[in-house]
This record gives structure tokens, sequence and C-alpha cells, in this order.
């Protein structure tokens, strides 16, 4: 697969959709199939803090079928996302972006000249074409996560970059990052809320990473456009720990 043959996840945002995703970090390929196969709108494939090599990583991509593949990148920087579109990921998503032109360099690696500063290679791209790998590389996604104070401050900015698809904000580490605040948990909404109209005012969709189904449903209703259904860690611990006491509960 080189990329979806399905209209382009960035075309589908533009176009007002609305997205459950399901966000993987145990490297495991076949949690991707088993992701899409449950329903997922599509997959956020973690390198950031999740276990996927390479191989792994070109692997879960196959394997998502038509469903959208969007990468967390470890780092914005131009082997990190020029890695996840070589493997035919339909897009990025480059974590702690805190201002306007880190945004802008995301944009800038994500992209081949003259709109950007991307290299040209891969395997999946030779093997399938190179000329129609070009034209599908131009609608890949690019999103940035607002995870920190800074972002918060500067989110009107952020929003307002040139090329950008759509941001998203990381709540864990927002949450920390408000961690001084006396009351951190009120200081995140308040954060949440800045950046959701942000992206309202310069008509980019936003999304929020939710652990929850409660909390997806929630912040639907508040507009965002992009949640997270469930994730691999918890899924995979909340069915072993509820199967071992299950068993527990019938005294066998």
């Amino acid at each position: 697969m080189l990329m979806s043959a399905a209209t382009p996840f960035s075309r589908r945002l533009k176009d007002g959709e609305r997205f459950a995703l399901a966000w993987l970090a145990l490297g495991a390929p076949a949690i991707a199939e088993i992701a899409v196969a449950a329903g997922a709108d599509g997959l956020v494939l973690d390198l950031q803090h999740g276990l996927f090599d390479r191989a792994g990583l070109e692997a879960a991509v196959a394997a998502s079928g038509a469903a959208p593949a969007i990468v967390r990148v470890a780092e914005n920087g131009a082997t990190a996302i020029s890695t996840a579109l070589d493997a035919g990921a339909d897009g990025v998503l480059v974590p702690l972006v805190e201002s306007a032109s880190e945004a802008a360099a995301a944009v800038a690696h994500a992209r081949f000249p003259p709109h950007g500063r991307r290299s040209g290679g891969g395997v999946r791209p030779l093997a399938a074409g190179f000329a129609a790998y070009l034209d599908r590389a131009a609608e890949a996604t690019v999103g940035v996560m607002i995870e920190t104070a800074a972002g918060v401050e500067a989110a009107e900015a952020i929003a307002a970059v040139p090329g950008l698809d759509f941001v998203l904000v990381g709540t864990g580490d927002l949450r920390l990052s408000y961690a001084d605040r006396p009351d951190p948990d009120a200081a995140r909404e308040a954060g949440c809320a800045r950046v959701l109209a942000a992206c309202r005012a310069a008509g980019l969709p936003a999304g929020i990473f939710t652990t929850t189904v409660a909390d997806a449903a929630a912040r639907r209703a508040e507009g965002w456009a992009v949640t997270v259904a469930a994730n691999d860690i918890d899924a995979v611990v909340a069915g072993f720990r509820n199967a071992v006491a299950a068993l527990r509960d019938t005294g066998a």
C-alpha cells in the first residue's frame, strides 16, 4: 500500500468529518489490523512514546487498509517526518509544538519542493511508482500537537500557519505543564478551550486526546473534530484485569 486509496484524510477533515481514532503504542501491526476491523475511523501510530520500529511501522501502515494511518513522530525533524511518510502513512502528527515557526517547520518537512524541503525516496514510493507517490504526497496530512502552556499561548498563531491540516491537544502533557498552577485541571481546561477557539477562528479542525468513551463523547459535543476512541495499552490492560478478576470472582 502506498497510501490509502480513499479520499485523503486532510480533505475529509476540511469537509467537516469527525474521527474517533485508535491510538496505538505497543508496536504490534496485528493490533492495527484488529483496530480497523473493530471499526476505528483511523489510527495513530505512536513513534514518540510507542514501541514501533521501522519494519513494524511499515507493516502497521499496510495493515490499516483504507483507514487513515497517522504517525505521531518522535520529533519535529526532517528525518522523523519523512520516514513516516515514506512508510506510506496518510499523515504525521508532530509533538510539542510551541510556536508558529515550529508549526511551519513541520509543514515544510512534510512537503516536497517548492512547497517544502522534504527529500524524495523510500521503498514503497519507488515500488509503487514515484509519479503517483508525488501526487498523493501533496495531500499528506500535517497535524501538530499543543501540549504545553507555551503552546497554548501561541495557539492563535499556530492555527493560522498555512499548510497545517489540524491541531491536536495532548491533554496529559498539558496537565503536566500546568502542574505548578493552583488548579492544574482548571488551567488545562482553559487551555483546551483556548486552542479550540483559536482553531475555530482559523477554520482549522481541532483534535484532543481522550482516554475514555465518555470523555470522547463529551469532547465531540464541545466541537472537537478528532478524538481518541481507545488506546491499545488501556485496552489490553483492562482486558487482562477484567478477565482475571472475573475468574477469581467465580471462586473456581
